[in-house]
């Protein structure tokens, strides 16, 4: 009798266990005994395991979700779990919800909330150093992708497009000139954690960026390369220089492995707490109508200076007055003075003359 394979689950589920568990993609397959192409590969569901090495990461991924089962049994009474950087805090479906379970657009956005809002503050708060910048990074992110949620549901990746969207609100230059920003945060209590931070925030914003995602999150180097929005090997040549940079200022964190337990390990330190998901659709909500409200005001505004220009025209050219000239040979206007002898008797004559006439000839009425 045949047996049957090994259950697994979903693709789009292997790699956010991983990261829940904070392995990278070269701890599980050095535990599976594959490439770690393979896992890659496992986990965008290009290719399927088969054999001993399907038991194997069944298995591993079985121990995997029960150990998120339990984090997620303690999560009321701590924070999360310690050096899960890239660990959605929910269960091993977003939501808690089986499978197959048709749900609401609101109730899948705060499935996916859930998923991964907490692990992208603690990302955001790496990349900015400021923990109230992160939380509106994040706030910020599932606000613009609840405005287009029909675009973000059928993504391929929308955890992705979500974290793509809160890294580039996080490290936006335009923060400097925000009074609430002008003034650094107060650092992480503990030194090492102090000097980690420090040196990440001396990375250019790409090279911190990639480092974060190669490093940190999990991501492997195309798809560094393509969330980035660089080339394969100016990803590369970013991480190289971004590891050179960390190992030269503190050298324990020369090996990748003890850079990303450090890294999980910062951001797990800080109590870095979510927005409930209900506020974040009101705000987008409240955002998107206060937009349509100003773009209605301003169409209108512009349709009543139109109308009240085409009432106003004119009709038809009229020619402009042209500038006055000065006239030349025209004497001064003189007051009238006093008259001559000459004058005088020609007033007299002329007065005399009208008194003492010939008679007048008058219309007479018949």
């Amino acid at each position: 009798m045949t047996q049957s394979p090994a259950p697994l689950p979903p693709p789009e589920l292997r790699r956010h266990l991983r990261e829940a568990a904070s392995l990278t993609p070269d701890q599980v397959a050095e535990r599976v005994g594959v490439a770690r192409e393979t896992v890659r590969a496992w986990e965008s569901g290009r290719t399927t395991p088969r054999g001993r090495r399907r038991e194997a990461y069944a298995k591993l991924l079985a121990s995997l979700t029960e150990a998120d089962m339990v984090t997620n049994t303690q999560q009321a009474a701590a924070p999360g779990p310690l050096g899960a950087l890239g660990a959605p805090e929910a269960s091993g479906a977003p939501g808690g919800r089986p499978a197959g379970t048709v749900l609401t657009p609101a109730q899948a956005f705060d499935a996916l909330y859930a998923f991964c809002a907490p692990a992208l503050v603690r990302q955001a708060y790496l990349l900015s150093g400021r923990r109230e910048l992160a939380r509106e990074s994040v706030e910020r992110a599932f606000q613009l992708a609840w405005q287009r949620w029909p675009e973000v549901a059928v993504d391929r990746d929308p955890a992705g497009w979500v974290r793509a969207t809160a890294y580039e609100y996080a490290l936006s230059p335009w923060h400097r000139f925000r009074p609430r920003y002008r003034h650094p945060e107060p650092p992480p209590s503990d030194a090492a954690d102090r000097a980690l931070l420090d040196v990440l925030l001396t990375l250019p914003a790409p090279y911190r960026r990639t480092l974060l995602l190669y490093d940190g999150v999990g991501l492997d180097l195309p798809e560094t390369a393509a969330e980035t929005e660089a080339s394969t090997p100016a990803a590369a040549n970013r991480l190289l220089h971004a590891r050179e940079a960390v190992a030269a200022r503190l050298p324990e964190l020369a090996s990748p492995s003890a850079l990303h337990r450090r890294l999980a390990e910062v951001a797990s330190a800080e109590r870095l707490r979510a927005t409930k998901p209900t506020a974040v659709r009101a705000g987008s909500e409240q955002r998107a109508r206060f937009w349509t409200r100003a773009a209605i005001a301003f169409t209108v505004a512009i349709i009543g200076a139109t109308a009240l220009t085409v009432r106003t025209a004119p009709t038809r050219y009229e020619p402009a007055v042209p500038p006055g000239e000065t006239v030349q040979g025209v004497p001064p206007r003189s007051a009238p003075g006093t008259l001559s002898d000459a004058e005088l008797n020609l007033r007299a004559k002329l007065r005399s003359g009208i008194r003492h006439g010939p008679q007048r000839l008058l219309p007479l009425a018949e």
